[in-house]
């Protein structure tokens, strides 16, 4: 079997399986009795050290692990001693990410360092490891790592023994059981140790090698009974009825390029966004234009303005001033950096109308600070407030502690293309097939990729089938 190739950019569950029967192959997964570190006779003992030796299996292993993490946002990389020192050495060589050791005896003399190699504080450090049990060999290795300043958020595991960690173990016997390289009574074995033996320790972090199974995904037509808020749910309605998750991102100069920007994908996007803030003039003129285009072609209005004052401020901004935003977009954004009283004081203004709240939850943008903590934070805000709250503006929900939530809630994603990658100023570009398989968002939101086209139209033609294609696809999975 050949070698995965470092440009595919993704793993078929076809290479998982390859792979798990090449560990096999040359003795890293073992079934029989052995005794483990902590003393526990275990029927089954993971040996990953042998894969030095094999460079094609070790090149396998480094990029299956490298495609769960290549949407990550890291500076260097940091693999646990030993074993895992070889493959993030891998990662790194293959990928051109910096690589940062810790050594696991400091020494008293020369430098006296407990982590080698050429790094800055604030940097992002992913850390790389073989086997989970408990997770206490990443934790001895991220205390060093924040000692000396650097941020670690994410952890790659090859493989996890389901012992305090998350199931990936589970995989590997299923695969050998149906190949008849493990028999049932030896898999049945193997599970009921594991369950007997958990660790329970605080702190472990999700591993990520094997596909992690998924729930099955519901139709739009399905979830639009779910969403408490009205306008969510016409939304879903909307996309089934016209088969477009795609929304348009008008960053346009002027109104009249909006206007016409509007006319042209019309027939193909389920959102138009929105930033009329940019524009040198607004009216209330304007704004009946755009809603009477949104008629005619079947398609909600987002204006994108992303609120993020206090309660009574943000009363004044919706409602108000020049743009009286409240009267003619169905959908808007907020932050919730200033706390739940940004949802209250929109709700005053917005829910009245039948209006809706996307809460920004992740951005796309390159150095975000929403993620982590704060993005469980509006989770549970968005989750309290689904009577005004219709979604979230996300990444990669699907990666979140209890994945894309509520099914009544909708995900949006931002920085869209067919190819991925980035631009200079940060921005990070993801396929329409990653955010709507991979990540398990909802709707795609497409910017330059339609708007800087020669022809507009065709353009977002082409983003509206992909994205209905990778929708489709997402459930058959």
């Amino acid at each position: 079997m050949s070698t995965v190739p470092p440009t595919t950019g993704s793993v078929s569950e076809a290479d998982y399986e390859a792979l798990v029967l090449k560990l096999h192959e040359i003795q890293a997964v073992k079934f029989g009795e052995f005794k483990l570190k902590s003393g526990l006779m275990s029927p089954v003992y993971v040996d990953l050290r042998i894969i030095v030796s094999y460079p094609q299996i070790l090149h396998r292993v480094a990029e299956a692990m490298w495609d769960r993490v290549r949407e990550t946002e890291f500076d260097v990389m940091c693999g646990v001693p030993y074993t895992a020192l070889p493959i993030a050495t891998c990662m790194s060589a293959l990928h051109g990410t910096p690589m940062l050791m810790r050594r696991k005896e400091v020494k008293d003399y020369g430098t006296k360092k407990a982590i080698e190699g050429a790094f800055t504080r604030g940097q992002r450090c992913l850390i790389v490891e073989d086997l989970v049990t408990s997770g206490m060999s990443v934790q001895e290795t991220v205390e060093p790592l924040e000692k000396e300043g650097l941020v670690v958020s994410d952890v790659v595991v090859l493989i996890d023994r389901e012992q305090g960690g998350r199931a990936r173990l589970t995989y590997i016997l299923d695969t050998l059981v149906q190949h008849s390289l493990v028999t049932p009574d030896v898999a049945a074995k193997v599970r009921q140790f594991i369950a007997d033996n958990q660790t329970d320790k605080p702190g472990v972090i999700p591993a990520a090698a094997a596909p992690p199974p998924k729930p099955k995904r519901l139709r739009y037509e399905e979830r639009a009974a779910l969403a408490k808020n009205p306008l969510g749910s016409k939304l879903f309605e909307l996309m089934a009825r016209k088969k477009s998750n795609l929304s348009v991102a008008a960053d346009v100069a002027t109104v009249e390029e909006m206007l016409e920007l509007a006319d042209k994908v019309g027939p193909h996007i389920c959102v138009f966004k929105t930033h009329v803030d940019v524009f040198d003039k607004w009216s209330d003129e304007y704004a009946a234009q755009l809603r009477q285009l949104a008629g005619k072609h079947d398609f909600m209005i987002f204006e994108d303005r992303k609120f993020a004052d206090i309660g009574n401020t943000v009363v004044m901004q919706y409602g108000g001033g020049i743009y009286k935003i409240a009267d003619w977009s169905d959908i808007t954004n907020a932050h919730l950096v200033p706390g739940s009283g940004i949802i209250d004081g929109l709700k005053q203004v917005g829910l009245p109308k039948g209006r809706g709240l996307l809460l920004l939850a992740e951005m796309s943008s390159k150095g975000t600070l929403a993620r982590g903590e704060y993005t469980e934070e509006v989770v549970a805000a968005a989750e309290a407030n689904q009577d005004f709250v219709m979604g979230y503006i996300s990444v990669s929900p699907s990666s979140w502690k209890n994945g894309p939530g509520s099914p009544g809630l909708i995900h949006m994603t931002p920085g869209v293309q067919l190819s991925a990658g980035g631009d200079a100023l940060g921005q990070q570009y993801n396929t329409p097939a990653s955010v709507i398989g991979e990540r398990a968002s909802d709707v795609i939101i497409v910017g330059r990729g339609v708007i800087k086209a020669a022809d507009p139209a065709a353009a977002a033609a082409e983003y509206r089938l992909a994205g209905w294609t990778a929708y489709e696809q997402s459930l058959a999975a």
